[in-house]
């Protein structure tokens, strides 16, 4: 990938911005990046640029939180994180881009629709004492939707947060989950040849402004009242979503 055409450049800095700021702690914002990515570029191709970005700022969140993380959720969700991975680097590589276009736009869709039902008062009835066995399902939908979308956060945090960890283990676990499964992907995104000079150069050069987002969502989380603009963001996502799929039929 390239950033000289104006707007596969605009949307690359997006794309990092949100996923900075999701990472900064604006939770959610982070899905956003890549059907912002994919109205510009082929998604495995904008996938691959972001996925070495991702690396760098999951090592800053686990150095942070290294000593609070929850080793049974990890051992119950990381297998299945692994066979997620396996099953969307499978479908990437047997199909037409414009089939992986389409996916992430029905995530992007399903994701923005749950989240403003979830603030509506809606709630999904998952017991926070569920075997861990079907954590591990859960880790199979988060391994595929992060390898095909880098958008794993909903089915992990479905079966996550119902068991009520402190705030600490549940930021620890979640930075090291997702740490552990980017890694899972780099040999899949190689085996798929994405990992070109020109990948790799655009990823270099949209760093920088994903380390700033990052760094401003820090601040600013704080600050902001995020609800005010969540239900903008949301309607984004749907929208964005959409059109996604619309392409592809």
């Amino acid at each position: 990938m390239t950033l000289t055409d104006p707007l596969v450049l605009l949307c690359a800095i997006l794309s990092v911005t949100f996923s900075g700021l999701g990472k900064g702690g604006f939770a959610g914002l982070g899905m956003l990046s890549m059907p912002i990515m994919a109205q510009a570029v082929n998604p495995i191709e904008g996938a691959a640029v972001l996925l070495p970005i991702l690396v760098v700022q999951d090592a800053v969140g686990v150095w942070a939180f290294r000593r609070t993380w929850d080793g049974a959720i990890l051992a119950a969700m990381l297998p299945g994180m692994a066979v997620g991975v396996g099953l969307g680097y499978a479908l990437a590589a047997l199909v037409d881009a414009r089939v992986v276009t389409g996916i992430i736009g029905l995530l992007s869709l399903l994701f923005g629709l749950y989240r403003l039902w979830i603030e509506r008062g809606g709630k999904v009835p998952m017991p926070s004492n569920s075997p861990y066995w079907v954590g591990s399902l859960f880790g199979v939908g988060s391994g595929f939707a992060s390898q095909i979308a880098h958008a794993g956060a909903p089915p992990f945090q479905m079966w996550v947060i119902p068991r009520q960890l402190p705030r600490d283990v549940l930021v620890g676990t979640t930075a090291i989950a997702f740490a552990a499964m980017n890694w899972m992907k780099i040999p899949t995104y190689a085996a798929l040849g994405q990992f070109t000079p020109a990948n790799l150069r655009a990823s270099a050069l949209l760093l920088p402004v994903a380390l700033a987002a990052t760094a401003g969502g820090v601040a600013l989380v704080r600050r902001v009242d995020a609800q005010r603009f969540y239900t903008i963001i949301y309607l984004l996502m749907v929208a964005l979503g959409c059109r996604l799929v619309a392409q592809m039929l």
